[in-house]
């Protein structure tokens, strides 16, 4: 079970990854680009804050799901 919600918990993190990178390219197509200051370690600073975010709601989906998961088990038996 641990090795599932790892699997789990990776593939998530990708999955938001991507979409909140998709969201970010949304967003700049269609409103004017806001000046972005600080060359290269402020664009790793917000790739770091993209897949935090990601990581921490694959976290929080991965621990209802499984959680509800193991709690109906439990209610059922």
């Amino acid at each position: 079970m641990v090795k599932l919600s790892l699997l789990i918990l990776a593939g998530l993190t990708v999955l938001f990854a991507i979409g909140l990178r998709w969201r970010e390219e949304r967003i700049t197509a269609t409103q004017p680009a806001p000046l972005l200051r600080g060359g290269w370690v402020a664009a790793q600073k917000r790739k770091l804050n993209r897949w935090l975010t990601a990581a921490t709601l694959a976290t929080v989906v991965t621990m209802l799901v499984l959680g509800g998961l193991h709690w109906l088990r439990v209610l059922q038996g």
